[in-house]
């Protein structure tokens, strides 16, 4: 069957939407999400449909024991993984998290997202995703280190610079990216900057990683404004989740003018009409390690943040948080998808119909992913590039992007989240029909 070929039959066999036998099917996790999201598609993919199994079917599965000493002298043993969605475009590429509520089903729907988002922006990579069941809070430095170094180990046999490219993601950093990009060259017996990106820059890390991703919320933001007709000055933005992501897309709509009206984060909810700085916002939480008692704002219950009267919506936290419960209760015209999957397809429908646009997260936050492909370029020609063109690259290659995929839009009107499955979808089975089967 080659790309040219029309398929006689391009409905799927009865049974052929099988789950596989490793999820639960009255419990299947946030992978759900990700299958429905495939089948709303389909109806737009043509002759493409023949292939959309592959989508639902993640490629390669490791789930590891990563067993390490804890300073007490004692061996604790947590649960590892990694998963390969997609390779037919790329090596895969995508974070890894530590999180005490990890789960196997997550972690498949995360790399799924990441082979969307990669074919959405059109960078050269499959999607991946790693984690580690843990509350790392709980753990001391060297703890952590011991961890790290142990699940690289376990998963090096399908990482590499060629074949599958991790980075940081929840509850992981640069040093974290450090300790896998050491051990890996240890165990490999030569230095390969290339294997992880989101390293410190002293270590072939790129200029710019810091903020790409919630600069990219915020470059995708700005123009989705610009198309319903809203001005970002003045902007009121609500956000929820103040870590890396929403705290450099709460400083750069900040920069441009906009006000930051509330913050959520684990510790609490801040609100304020008059706005928040999000620089002194972050000062005050660095210090005191919580969001609340900050001055010039009146904390807030947390599901109140849902009632929060304001223009923009920034979810920058974890996955399912726009849900039926909420949705009907949002005031923001305009919904920019900083964190992964926040948003459940029914939440996704009732938003449509009440007219709310939402950036989805599979072009939104790939701000990120798009930085990390600049630092492998330069990491494998020895050749950096300054911050400015870092972000200036960043800016064209986001707003080329939403730019393209708002008109898909509106040529099928349908919603932008549709628009970008149709996209990425298309480019990432005809990659897997031109290159068939093999054997």
């Amino acid at each position: 069957m080659t790309a040219t070929q029309d398929p006689q039959n391009t409905a799927p066999r009865a049974g052929q939407h099988n789950l596989p036998s490793y999820l639960d099917p009255n419990n299947i996790g946030p992978y759900e999400i990700f299958l429905e999201q495939v089948e709303r598609v389909t109806p737009y993919l043509g002759k493409l449909a023949y292939w959309v199994e592959t989508l639902k079917r993640p490629k390669r599965i490791l789930v590891v024991d990563v067993p390490i000493h804890l300073d007490d002298g004692t061996v604790a043993h947590f649960e590892g993984y990694r998963v390969q969605h997609n390779t037919s475009r790329g090596p895969a590429k995508g974070g890894v998290r530590y999180h005490q509520d990890v789960t196997l089903s997550e972690v498949m729907a995360l790399s799924a997202w990441m082979t969307v988002k990669n074919a959405a922006v059109n960078l050269p990579y499959g999607g991946g995703k790693g984690g580690i069941r843990i509350d790392p809070r709980k753990y001391s430095v060297g703890e952590l280190e011991r961890l790290t170094r142990r699940y690289t180990t376990e998963i090096g046999l399908i990482i590499g610079p060629d074949k599958d490219i991790p980075a940081p993601d929840v509850n992981t950093n640069p040093q974290t990216m450090a300790w896998m990009m050491d051990t890996y060259s240890m165990n490999v017996g030569r230095t390969a900057t290339g294997v992880v990106t989101g390293k410190p820059v002293s270590l072939g890390g790129s200029l710019g990683r810091g903020d790409a991703t919630g600069r990219g919320v915020f470059v995708t933001g700005a123009e989705a404004l610009k198309k319903m007709g809203l001005p970002l000055e003045g902007a009121r933005v609500a956000v929820q989740g103040f870590g890396n992501v929403g705290n450099a897309a709460a400083r750069i709509f900040h920069d441009h003018g906009a006000k930051i009206v509330a913050i959520q984060d684990v510790t609490g909810t801040v609100y304020s009409s008059a706005g928040i700085d999000p620089y002194k916002a972050a000062e005050h939480l660095g210090r005191t390690g919580r969001i609340t008692d900050l001055e010039g704002t009146e904390a807030i219950a947390r599901d109140s943040f849902w009632d929060v009267d304001c223009d923009v919506l920034i979810p920058a936290a974890l996955e399912k948080q726009i849900t039926l419960d909420n949705a009907s209760r949002i005031k923001a015209k305009l919904i920019v998808e900083g964190a992964n999957g926040p948003t459940i397809p029914a939440a996704d429908d009732l938003l449509a119909e009440r007219g709310v646009v939402v950036v989805p997260d599979v072009l939104a936050n790939a701000g990120g992913v798009t930085v990390s492909y600049f630092e492998w370029v330069q990491d494998f020609s020895s050749f950096f590039w300054t911050e400015d063109e870092i972000n200036n690259r960043l800016d064209r290659i986001m707003r080329e992007a939403f730019l393209s995929l708002w008109d898909v839009k509106e040529r099928h009107g349908v919603t932008l989240r549709t628009a970008v499955y149709i996209v990425a979808c298309t480019r990432v089975l005809e990659a897997r029909a031109l290159r068939g089967l093999y054997p």
